[in-house]
């Protein structure tokens, strides 16, 4: 029976942390895919705390990965709320579409 050691998670930590850089780079247009992206790469950063906490024997990382979570939750609300406003005084959410934030 195989063992996973911390190899195997840094290397799946990596495969989403690179699919979420695809993810950003391919598709520009849809903001709801970039919302999506970017919480992916938050998730692949966790799995790294969390590996890093489990294979060292510390806590630290496991509680950084607590207040990451925190902040992606609000930065998901956030980015949902302007979402939903831009897509009611608009009618579209692709992001080459939106220049009304330009100062």
């Amino acid at each position: 029976m195989m063992t996973l050691t911390l190899g195997h998670f840094l290397s799946l930590g990596a495969m989403l942390f690179a699919l979420s850089v695809i993810g950003i780079f391919l598709n520009r247009k849809n903001l709801i895919v970039l919302l999506m992206a970017i919480e992916l790469m938050l998730l692949a950063v966790n799995m790294n705390f969390v590996a890093f906490s489990h294979y060292l024997g510390d806590m630290h990382g496991q509680v950084f990965v607590f207040f990451i979570l925190t902040v992606a939750a609000a930065e998901s609300a956030i980015g949902l709320a302007i979402l939903v406003l831009l897509f009611r005084n608009q009618n579209n959410i692709n992001v080459d579409e939106l220049n009304s934030l330009k100062g």
